[in-house]
């Protein structure tokens, strides 16, 4: 990177990489994606859009369709080594 950036900075660069991507990620998918959001101007003159199924679709995406059908555990294999019984 140059003289002038430190080796300390990095990780500071690389988390502040990634939280602005995540930003952008989300600010783009509402944009786009979101019905609440009226960037046209046909959908901006009405006061109440009637679009229930758009919104299921919304919020309904693939990750959390994916995520339904897992267990809720962040790490299993160490909650259930932590949680056996010795007999």
């Amino acid at each position: 990177m140059g003289r002038w950036m430190k080796p300390e900075v990095y990780p500071l660069l690389a988390a502040m990489t990634f939280v602005t991507s995540m930003c952008v990620f989300q600010l783009t998918r509402n944009i786009f994606l979101n019905p609440d959001v009226r960037v046209n101007k046909a959908h901006r003159s009405m006061g109440v859009l009637e679009n229930a199924e758009e919104g299921e679709r919304y919020a309904e995406h693939g990750l959390r369709r994916f995520l339904r059908t897992r267990p809720p555990e962040i790490m299993p294999a160490i909650n259930h080594f932590f949680s056996e019984k010795d007999n």
